[in-house]
């Protein structure tokens, strides 16, 4: 990898991160709003979404999403915008954690409610891209 490599695998960390918050936002809002979230021709999401895994002490599960996908947003920024290598270290931490978790809740939409939302999928998307966007920035620098 070229020395600018790191620095474009931090925006697309930065990216990724965002479009975590922005899909976790979206689920968190139409849960509190006691809607469905929208699925279009796909199917599956009605059923995850009213499942007793969807919330977690009364809190939507997507919220906690939001805020690790903000966080991820702050450790990735703090690398890039000023070089604090204590940032890349975070995002990669942080973007393990969220592995765990997305492949728990993936468990249990396959396993346990037998339904997959897309929504859920794309969230994780971002958390799998994000940690291997971290993991090889933290490898090259």
């Amino acid at each position: 990898m070229t020395a600018a490599a790191p620095r474009r695998l931090g925006l697309l960390g930065i990216l990724l991160a965002g479009a975590g918050a922005a899909i976790a936002s979206y689920l968190t809002v139409v849960k509190l709003a006691g809607e469905l979230p929208a699925c279009g021709p796909l199917r599956g999401c009605e059923t995850v979404a009213t499942s007793s895994y969807s919330e977690l002490a009364g809190i939507p599960t997507a919220a906690f999403g939001v805020g690790l996908s903000l966080l991820l947003v702050g450790a990735q920024l703090a690398w890039w915008r000023l070089g604090d290598r204590r940032g890349l270290v975070a995002a990669y931490g942080l973007g393990l954690a969220g592995l765990v978790v997305v492949g728990y809740l993936t468990y249990l939409e396959l396993f346990v409610i037998g339904s997959v939302c897309v929504w859920c999928v794309a969230y994780a998307v971002t958390i799998v891209g994000g940690w291997i966007a971290a993991a090889l920035a933290l490898r090259e620098t």
